[in-house]
């Protein structure tokens, strides 16, 4: 849902304000710093070394990885050299990685069938239902791959998707459950934990919908990571609504949107989900996903990093 956008300074300092304005804020320290702040690195830089400038720029500790920016290519299924080779230059700039994102599980999963079916051609759909079936043969394998990714990257942490929604999501629940229950063994053998990303165009995509996962994986090596952007496309009210029904000791990673730092209708109250994650003991990372494409993309990465950091500031 990628559309270009710039905030300007006056529209960061709008929203900076209005943030404040929420309420009386806790004296007590929390958990929340901004050593806990992280961002995907193709999504604020066009090359790895201008993604490495940005977090040098803004003190980051901590980045999540998905693509390589010059190549676009996966970091989870890239040779294990090159895996190596990404892994060295973080460490060698003092960088750790929080989050491997990964497309894992993300497609039309066997007997089910999307509740926005694609324009394709018979040969086009032909060709996708063959990928696709390759993908679902191939799913231990591929989560073995990004288990090994990862354990080279030194993070615990893998998104994971449960396959293109549906008309009733809920039909694919138990689907869902034995199909991570087939991963928890690699998962556990690799002390690599997997997250379930809420996902607008996938089966898990609301906050209640990440609960009722949760509950029939109570998996320690089973999470999830938290994306009230996305929950919002579809028309979930995340603060308070959706942050109250979630089970946030099993929210290993948090992602949130340049938009939903911009007052308009995709603004969503950050600080006061923050001053909740607080109090509730999260420890753990908020990663920055600018998702706006054209020329503007990095410097709404920029302004939303800004007006972020200025918001944990106040906690």
């Amino acid at each position: 849902m990628g559309s270009n956008f710039s905030l300007s300074r006056r529209e960061l300092l709008a929203t900076a304000a209005a943030s404040l304005a929420v309420g009386p804020l806790s004296a007590a320290k929390g958990k929340i710093t901004k050593a806990s702040v992280s961002a995907i690195t193709d999504e604020i830089g066009r090359t790895q070394a201008d993604a490495i400038a940005f977090a040098h720029q803004y003190g980051l500790q901590w980045v999540e990885l998905r693509n390589i920016p010059e190549t676009k290519k996966e970091v989870a299924f890239l040779p294990e050299a090159e895996i190596k080779a990404v892994a060295a230059e973080l460490a060698a700039n003092k960088l750790k990685v929080s989050f491997l994102n990964t497309s894992l599980m993300k497609f039309t999963w066997p007997g089910t069938t999307p509740a926005k079916p694609r324009k394709d051609t018979p040969e086009q759909a032909a060709t996708r239902a063959a990928a696709e079936k390759k993908r679902w043969d191939n799913r231990k394998a591929d989560v073995e791959a990004a288990v090994r990714a990862a354990n080279i990257l030194g993070t615990d942490k893998i998104r994971i998707f449960t396959g293109e929604r549906v008309a009733q999501p809920e039909t694919t629940f138990k689907l869902i459950q034995q199909t991570m229950e087939e991963f928890i063994p690699i998962a556990e053998k690799g002390k690599v934990h997997l997250l379930i990303e809420n996902e607008y165009s996938q089966n898990i995509g609301s906050s209640l919908e990440t609960k009722a996962i949760m509950d029939l994986l109570p998996s320690k090596w089973i999470g999830f990571n938290w994306d009230p952007g996305n929950a919002k496309y579809l028309n979930e009210t995340a603060w308070p609504d959706g942050y109250k029904v979630l089970p946030v000791n099993r929210m290993l990673n948090a992602q949130y949107k340049a938009k939903n730092l911009m007052q308009g209708e995709e603004f969503i109250d950050w600080l006061s989900i923050m001053k909740a994650l607080q109090k509730d003991g999260y420890n753990h990372q908020i990663g920055l996903e600018t998702h706006t494409g054209g020329p503007n993309l990095i410097e709404n990465a920029h302004t939303a990093m800004k007006t972020i950091m200025h918001l944990v500031g106040q906690l």
